[in-house]
């Protein structure tokens, strides 16, 4: 069991959370933990990140700044249950169509009720695809979004590749995701809450603390600000930036296809 933050995306391959497993297993557990909090995962999303979570998303959405005319399509990965990808949509006036993709079956099923629920089902599409390897043509979207997502996929520089691929000469790559706090006293709260609170919390919610221990450990192992900044770049992106959200707590990394 190794717990060390990760540095490169090779390492997180068999990473499940602390633990080791075999070569081409982790998407698999990692889907039973999916299936298993869908209905609950935005409850717990609130919880875990003591709601600040939806400021995160405000701000990602806020920076893509998505246009109210014109033709503009964005894909949203490990999305889900709809919560990005309906900012994105109600961000730009009901004006451009995103498609939501994600893994697991049961997130999908969320976010499909979610939408209809909302009346924004004409400006989404669901697709039940993988990440590492997207159903789309080359040049086909303008903006790709990812958020608290991108730790969860076994072959991190792989999904990267396929992230610019499918963008448009011009299009933007945004990450959201959980990182390494940098302020010492909220670093030592962090890790308390993490690893103290969430799991217990999640099996009062869930009946099961395991996906919990698996997340709040996954977010450990994720490499930190300045590492994930090289992946992007080594996948091919330009002028790779990010910004810290509540003391490094997550961070937004951006990247274009030039």
């Amino acid at each position: 069991m190794s717990t060390a933050r990760t540095s490169v995306g090779e390492d997180m391959k068999q990473s499940f959370g602390f633990d080791n497993v075999e070569d081409g297993h982790k998407q698999q557990k990692v889907d039973a933990v999916f299936h298993h909090v869908a209905k609950r995962y935005d409850i717990m999303n609130d919880f875990m990140s003591a709601g600040i979570h939806r400021t995160w998303k405000q701000a990602m959405v806020a920076q893509l700044n998505p246009p109210k005319r014109g033709h503009w399509q964005s894909l949203d990965v490990a999305g889900g249950t709809g919560d990005i990808a309906f900012k994105i949509v109600e961000a730009s006036g009901r004006n451009v169509h995103t498609t939501v993709l994600d893994i697991n079956g049961s997130m999908l099923e969320v976010g499909r009720e979610r939408a209809n629920k909302n009346g924004l089902i004409d400006n989404l599409d669901f697709v039940e695809a993988n990440a590492e390897e997207l159903p789309f043509e080359d040049n086909t979207f303008d903006a790709y979004t990812i958020a608290f997502g991108i730790r969860n996929v076994p072959d991190i520089n792989k999904a990267l590749r396929e992230a610019r691929r499918v963008l448009k000469r011009g299009g933007r790559f945004m990450c959201l995701e959980f990182s390494e706090v940098d302020v010492p006293l909220l670093e030592q709260f962090y890790e308390t809450w993490s690893f103290k609170v969430i799991p217990p919390v999640g099996k009062l919610v869930t009946g099961d603390a395991q996906p919990y221990q698996y997340l709040v450990e996954s977010i450990r192992k994720f490499p930190n600000q300045k590492d994930f900044a090289a992946m992007i770049e080594m996948a091919g992106f330009e002028r790779v930036t990010y910004r810290n959200y509540t003391g490094g707590i997550a961070a937004l990394h951006s990247g274009w296809k030039l």
